[in-house]
């Protein structure tokens, strides 16, 4: 009878302390994004990756991202490396092609590529294309350096508008 007791006490309270530290580890994770200040070395959330139409190939490595947002919109900032494939996929997935992508063209705006520390000057080989969309969908400003043959770093501000 001693041991139902203890259980039926300790179960319940083992749980509320493991639901306690996952919540508060939660909470520490979104306290870090919302302090972070550049771009973050992870994958972006899924969620993220969804509103802004930033879908990251798998297989790209590294992966950095950066979330802004403002009154009247909100931006995520995204860098990868991937290879011809994965840059294919990508911008199939978002509505596009290769064959888009206009040779020389920086797209993304110095002062955007300012805030995450990009830069765009000098003679790299950098492709570019930007997709408008109306609102609520997300527009976005692409730029891809080819500097290393085969493994192609995609730049991608995605731009969503309220």
């Amino acid at each position: 009878m001693a041991v139902i007791v203890f259980l039926l006490i300790a179960l319940p309270a083992g749980y509320i302390v493991i639901s306690a530290e996952q919540s508060r580890g939660s909470g520490e994770t979104k306290e870090a994004e919302a302090a972070a200040t550049g771009l973050t070395n992870a994958f972006p959330s899924k969620v993220q990756q969804r509103i802004y139409n930033v879908p990251v190939p798998l297989g790209s490595t590294p992966v950095y991202y950066y979330e802004t947002n403002s009154w009247d919109s909100s931006s995520l900032f995204v860098q990868f490396r991937t290879n011809g494939a994965g840059l294919a996929r990508y911008l199939k997935a978002i509505g596009t092609s290769v064959d888009a992508l206009k040779k020389g063209e920086v797209t993304i705006t110095p002062r955007q590529a300012a805030q995450v520390g990009w830069d765009f000057t000098g003679d790299g080989q950098f492709a570019g294309l930007r997709e408008h969309r109306d609102t609520p969908q997300p527009s976005q400003q692409i730029t891809v350096s080819f500097d290393e043959p085969g493994h192609p770093v995609v730049h991608t501000v995605s731009t969503v508008a309220f």
